[in-house]
């Protein structure tokens, strides 16, 4: 059924232009709010709100009818009454897949070349030559080929790894030279010499690699992770990378954010943490708006949403 008049709210500001095209569609009556308890303060008159509300607003929005959230990973928007709740919740899905690949390709040329070895050297003005690594032949292994996972195969590809991937569904992947299920994670583990993490966190993938797993991979491996953290068991990982069960780790996603200033993944071994930052571009916020822009004509026009989230699932 066509919506013929909505009441949205926005958390945030968005720029003229990006306002202006929301202002356009036929009866939307756009409220933007620049502090989120205003908006929740008038929460009782919405039918549509892009950001996030509490819990206890969600209680007092008799009217609403779809959030979206401004985030491609809705956890903290998956509340238990949001979860029991009839509203629809959409996400940001797939705005940040381009820089995150773009991130896990350089945690990778990082530390297979050691190049932190020559910032070093370049700060002391020393001429440090040393032999170094190079991703030509190596195989990358990506678990969760969400976007973001999809986008990394191709960048992969391009360096000349042979690209393997694990994931629920097995149905083909062309980006991806050979996929896995999960059944067989120490095998996929063991034929890694870089594996990436893209999944989401759900109670599937929560502590999905612990000991055992980090064991199972190559000493000369690198783990990479920049979708969430607590896939990776936190004490397990720093015990592979203290006692060199692994070669290193390049981390943009912690099991606690931000990270504390005592953490020892600060100075763990040949590793690089970066404060969950490899998608904060501006093309990633404009990718999520037009997300929220193209489903917004959708819902006036009574067409179903794009990324609309699994509640149960959690993703």
């Amino acid at each position: 059924m066509t919506t013929t008049e909505a009441v949205v709210f926005i958390e945030g500001r968005l720029g003229e232009d990006n306002e202006a095209r929301i202002r356009a569609i036929p009866g939307v009556k756009t409220e933007i709010f620049t502090e989120r308890q205003a908006l929740e303060d008038r929460i009782a008159e919405a039918q549509v709100v892009a950001g996030s509300i509490s819990p206890q607003a969600l209680a007092r929005a008799p009217q609403l009818k779809w959030v979206h959230s401004w985030a491609a990973g809705p956890d903290s928007a998956l509340y238990p009454e949001m979860v029991a709740s009839p509203v629809v919740l959409t996400s940001s899905k797939g705005n940040g897949a381009i820089p995150l690949a773009e991130h896990a390709i350089w945690l990778m040329l990082t530390l297979n070349r050691g190049a932190m070895r020559w910032v070093r050297a370049q700060e002391e003005r020393r001429w440090d030559r040393f032999t170094h690594g190079e991703l030509n032949g190596l195989t990358c292994g990506i678990i969760g080929l969400g976007h973001s996972g999809r986008d990394l195969a191709l960048k992969a590809r391009a360096f000349h790894m042979t690209v393997i991937g694990m994931r629920q569904k097995q149905s083909p992947v062309p980006e991806v030279d050979e996929l896995y299920p999960t059944g067989r994670l120490h095998e996929f583990l063991g034929r890694c010499d870089v594996v990436v993490v893209t999944a989401p966190r759900t109670p599937e993938t929560t502590g999905l690699l612990g000991e055992a797993e980090f064991r199972a991979m190559k000493k000369t491996a690198l783990f990479i992770v920049f979708s969430r953290g607590g896939i990776a068991d936190d004490d397990a990982l720093l015990r592979a990378l203290q006692e060199g069960w692994i070669a290193g780790a390049g981390l943009d996603s912690f099991g606690q954010e931000p990270l504390p200033t005592d953490s020892p993944f600060w100075t763990a071994p040949n590793t690089i943490c970066t404060p969950h930052n490899g998608a904060t571009t501006a093309a990633t916020r404009q990718r999520g708006i037009d997300i929220f822009v193209e489903n917004l004509e959708r819902f006036m026009t009574g067409r179903p949403l794009l990324n609309v989230v699994d509640k149960q699932a959690g993703y």
